[in-house]
C-alpha cells in the first residue's frame, strides 16, 4: 500500500539558539547527552521557545521543535515594533525591550534577536540585564513579549473611548 498523504508544509519558521553536551554521572561513568534550544515562530506574532534533550542531536532538535510548538505564544504587535516598553523576566534573566521608528532593525544580542525575528518584530531595542545564559535569557524574553499589552487593551484599561485619545496622552 503507498502513502499518498503528503505532508503539509510547515508554516513556522526555526532557529536554533544553543547546543549544549550535558552529563550526568553514574556509577558505570558518564551519560553524555545533548540539550538543545530552539525557537519556533511565523514573523506573524507567533513565536514559541522550546527544549530538546537526547542523546542525538538530530533527535533532540525534532524534540525541541514539537515542545516549542506546544509552547507558542501571540504576540500584540503594533507596526512591525512593540506598542510600549517592557521588561521580562525569568529567574536570575532580566531582558529590557524597547519599541523604536522604522528603519531602527532589531538591535539584540543572537538569542533575543532570534526570538524577535521569528515573532515578526522588524524594530526593536533590546538589553540583557543579568544573566547570559540563553535558555533563562529566551525565557525571559517570552515573558516580555507575553506581557505586551495592545492599544485597544490599555484605552479599555485607562477607561479611555478612542485611539486618538491614548495617543495624545504618550
Amino acid at each position: 500500500m503507498i502513502n499518498t498523504r503528503r505532508r503539509s508544509t510547515d508554516e513556522f519558521e526555526n532557529e536554533i539558539i544553543d547546543i549544549r553536551r550535558v552529563s550526568k554521572v553514574t556509577k558505570g561513568g558518564r551519560n553524555l547527552k545533548f540539550r538543545v534550544t530552539i525557537v519556533v515562530g511565523d514573523r506573524k506574532g507567533r513565536v514559541g521557545v522550546g527544549l530538546g534533550n537526547t542523546t542525538e542531536i538530530p533527535r533532540a532538535i525534532q524534540q525541541a521543535v514539537r515542545d516549542a510548538k506546544k509552547h507558542m505564544v501571540t504576540v500584540n504587535l503594533d507596526d512591525g515594533t512593540l506598542p510600549h516598553e517592557v521588561i521580562g523576566k525569568f529567574k536570575a534573566g532580566n531582558v529590557l525591550l524597547k519599541p523604536a521608528h522604522p528603519g531602527t532593525g532589531i538591535i539584540a544580542g543572537v538569542t533575543v534577536g532570534a526570538i524577535c525575528r521569528l515573532a515578526g518584530i522588524k524594530n526593536v531595542l533590546t538589553k540583557s540585564l543579568g544573566t547570559n545564559n540563553p535558555l533563562t535569557l529566551s525565557r525571559a524574553t517570552i515573558d516580555g513579549l507575553v506581557r505586551l499589552r495592545s492599544r485597544e487593551e490599555i484605552a479599555t484599561l485607562r477607561g479611555i473611548a478612542t485611539l486618538e485619545e491614548v495617543k495624545n496622552e504618550a
